[in-house]
């Protein structure tokens, strides 16, 4: 991806966030000049990857597929110090792009539509072998359990919500012409190194071609902790 394709993506996610009146934590607004200055009271941060995170799952082509995220809190089972044993994330799906089907290993998690338009998510079980089982899948959306067919695109008007389990496969896409929509993720701890298993191969972070100055860092970009 281009610097300046992130840059717009950020500040795009920015005023969404903005429109639905979700106030983002100060470490969000840092430049990058000012994490050159940041001590080690900030390795929470940076050893838990919080903040900004921009991902075209390595395909080159954002605006069909693709995330804008903000990693707001998150624990981190592989080190004591951190004791939290949860993870929250503030996501941006815009219509026409689309997230890859995939499952966690462990984490589960809901996913709250926040604002706009209707975010939709098909469901499938893991056949035990990696693929797409055809059998039924039980959702568990807002204190409401029910069984749908294998594949089924349930639907989450703002406000709702859907809890995801693991080796629960699933995807996001937008309603076509309901509009972009502001995701909401409450979850046990989040580890995108080792906790993903996608249906079909895709990468991680983007290769980024620096067309322009950063407006804000990602969450892979933090230099060390400053003197």
């Amino acid at each position: 991806m281009k610097r300046s394709e992130i840059n717009r993506a950020l500040k795009d996610m920015e005023a969404m966030a903005d429109k639905y009146c979700f106030r983002l934590p100060p470490f969000c607004h840092f430049t990058p000049e000012e994490w050159k200055k940041k001590g080690h009271e900030y390795d929470e941060i940076r050893d838990n990857m919080l903040g900004w995170d921009i991902t075209d799952y390595g395909l080159g082509n954002f605006e069909k597929v693709g995330f804008s995220l903000i990693t707001l809190r998150n624990g981190n089972q592989k080190d004591p110090k951190y004791k939290k044993v949860y993870a929250e994330k503030l996501l941006m799906l815009k219509e026409g792009q689309h997230s890859p089907m995939h499952f966690h290993w462990t984490k589960s998690e809901d996913i709250i539509n926040r604002g706009g338009g209707i975010l939709l998510i098909h469901v499938y079980n893991d056949d035990g072998c990696g693929g797409l089982a055809e059998t039924p899948v039980e959702v568990n959306s807002d204190g409401r359990t029910y069984s749908v067919p294998a594949g089924t695109a349930v639907e989450l008007a703002p406000g709702e919500s859907i809890t995801l389990w693991p080796h629960q496969y699933h995807d996001f896409d937008v309603k076509p012409g309901t509009g972009d929509v502001l995701i909401g993720e409450v979850s046990m701890c989040n580890d995108d190194n080792t906790d993903n298993r996608f249906y079909e191969p895709v990468g991680r972070f983007p290769e980024i071609e620096e067309d322009e100055e950063p407006y804000r860092l990602l969450c892979n970009e933090y230099p060390p902790a400053g003197d």
